[in-house]
């Protein structure tokens, strides 16, 4: 399957579907602006053919594509996601994903029994009350809901988890079961036919449970801000990790870092590339 990402196609030959794929990086240096950008790409396969060929390049097929895209949030409303989108690209972008989108909105979940007031999180009762939660007391809480989310609409979908990060720092959440949601996740997507990106910002966590979900997935894009003595100015940058069907096939001259841009325009595009 084709990211829709500029020149990473090309590189790389595309991801093998059933992959889960870990997003990871510092705060704003486009590990989730390479998940929308992907995600509207990957649509105008269906909206757009010839724009969709002219961010393909020159990759080869033949290729799988996506039926949708499965947006799974743990604490942002689709609205919210929508606008961002729109603030920060071509209104073109928040179109195409609109259209394809299913939106799995975990907020009651993962708001429940915290300080967040009911109208906040669009709950049905306050979360400060005294009454006790409504939910079952093995319901599994937020990680059950989003194994739910995710099964429901994995199939042959692009899904993306947003993400992590609320998670691992969430209140009543085990790190030991958030791996192992993952090792079962990894597990069943293999059936799905389609691909999952998961969003982690770098640092959030503990070093332990960050090494131990990257253990946990297929493949890692590392992404990172980095800045040169020589330049006034710093610059976004990934690196493939991990993700071993795809550096086996990767020539062994772009084992280096992908110098990376975000346009309002075109989305985050792999610009070029060096070796580390």
């Amino acid at each position: 399957m084709p990211t829709g990402v500029p020149d990473f196609d090309y590189l790389t030959g595309g991801v093998p579907t059933g992959s889960v794929l870990l997003l990871f990086g510092e705060a704003g240096a486009g590990h989730q602006e390479f998940a929308l950008t992907s995600a509207v790409h990957l649509m105008l396969h269906y909206d757009d053919p010839r724009l969709h060929q002219f961010y393909l390049g020159n990759a080869k097929g033949p290729f799988v594509y996506p039926e949708g895209i499965a947006y799974v949030s743990t604490s942002r409303s689709r609205e919210q996601v929508i606008a961002e989108l729109h603030g920060a690209f071509d209104a073109t972008y928040a179109e195409v994903l609109s259209r394809h989108l299913n939106f799995h909105d975990l907020s009651p979940a993962y708001f429940q029994d915290t300080v967040v007031p009911s109208s906040w999180a669009s709950l049905s009762s306050p979360l400060l009350s005294s009454a006790p939660v409504t939910a079952a007391p093995d319901d599994g809480g937020p990680l059950r809901t989003l194994a739910e989310a995710v099964d429901q609409d994995g199939r042959k979908n692009l899904v993306i988890v947003d993400s992590l990060t609320d998670l691992v720092v969430r209140r009543g959440i085990e790190a030991s079961d958030l791996v192992t949601l993952l090792k079962g996740l990894r597990r069943r997507a293999k059936e799905w036919n389609g691909i999952v990106y998961l969003l982690l910002s770098k640092g959030v966590a503990p070093e332990a449970v960050e090494q131990a979900v990257i253990d946990s997935v297929d493949g890692v894009l590392h992404f990172s801000w980095v800045a040169s003595p020589s330049q006034s100015h710093r610059q976004r940058a990934m690196v493939i990790d991990k993700f071993m069907p795809v550096l086996a096939r990767l020539p062994a001259e772009y084992h280096g870092r992908f110098v990376i841009r975000v346009s309002s325009a075109s989305g985050l595009v792999t610009t070029q590339y060096e070796r580390v």
